[in-house]
């Protein structure tokens, strides 16, 4: 099979980061240990730190001549002052993580995870292979795998014709997307439901295995759409029948380096509804701007 040492890895990577952020899901989230990043706005948890050290470990070790991972997280507040404890647990969680494993014989030094954390910090291109924590084998379709690594089961996009029968999900913080412009599409075309609002690429997921049919991102002005935030749900969506574009209906370019040149916003759906929602998106936006003007 093509790709097939590249999957094997990409799954084992994954797993890792899957648990660990299960373990701080059922420990750390009680204890509200999180700190925020001053370039954006979203928390920046262990567990984003730690899944990235062991994605970043993992591809590294399996592909040491040719690693070029573009990743969100690097590790300058994590050597700040006041941040030792955050970068004691992290260590443990991700040695645990390897231990648990067992394909790695090596223990991590606090050091040794600032670096791998930093080793994300590609600028990606046309050129040459880089990951972007992002599956590689394209055309396979998407599929669902339990972390007890039972059978996969393959997923795929909801059917639904009617916008007025479809379900659309928007980021939960106004500050990601404007809720008013979201709110004035799903109006037009007729959507019945109120939006399920949740951030992070779980959105993709959801969409990929039929949960929603429609989701709509528009940030503000001014805020520039990384890569990372898009390329695995924009894969895992599309390997799923489902479509991913900008407003202006073009699918989105990940071979840009970090920021994604598009137009105006993100929107995901199904084949038979996209041609509609992207009407109402012209028309929306069209609105919008003759009233503001």
């Amino acid at each position: 099979m093509a790709y097939e040492k590249e999957l094997a890895t990409a799954v084992k990577a994954a797993s890792l980061a899957a648990r660990l952020c299960r373990k701080v899901q059922k420990g750390l989230l009680q204890s509200d240990v999180r700190s925020k990043n001053g370039r954006h706005q979203s928390p920046v948890t262990v567990a984003d730190y730690g899944s990235q050290a062991l994605v970043s470990f993992v591809l590294q070790q399996e592909f040491p001549g040719e690693f070029s991972l573009m990743a969100e997280e690097d590790s300058n507040d994590l050597r700040k002052d006041g941040a030792g404890e955050m970068v004691e647990r992290i260590t443990e969680l991700v040695n645990e993580s390897l231990t648990r494993d067992g394909s790695y014989n090596v223990t991590l030094s606090p050091e040794d995870v600032l670096k791998v954390i930093d080793s994300g910090k590609s600028e990606g291109g046309s050129e040459g292979r880089h990951w972007v924590l992002d599956p590689v084998d394209v055309g396979g379709g998407t599929y669902m795998q339990p972390l007890d690594g039972s059978s996969t089961v393959k997923v795929q996009v909801s059917g639904v014709e009617n916008p007025e029968e479809a379900s659309f999900f928007e980021s939960y913080e106004a500050a990601h997307s404007m809720h008013d412009l979201s709110s004035l599409i799903a109006q037009k075309l007729g959507v019945q439901t109120t939006p399920i609002r949740m951030d992070s690429q779980v959105k993709y997921g959801a969409l990929s295995r039929g949960d929603g049919a429609i989701y709509l991102r528009f940030p503000r002005n001014g805020y520039r759409e990384k890569i990372w935030d898009h390329a695995a749900g924009s894969i895992v969506v599309t390997e799923a029948g489902g479509v991913v574009t900008d407003a202006a209906g073009n699918p989105l370019d990940f071979s840009r380096g970090k920021y994604l040149d598009l137009d105006t916003g993100i929107i995901v759906s199904n084949h038979r509804l996209m041609p509609l929602v992207l009407n109402a998106v012209r028309a929306s936006l069209d609105e919008k701007s003759t009233g503001s003007n």
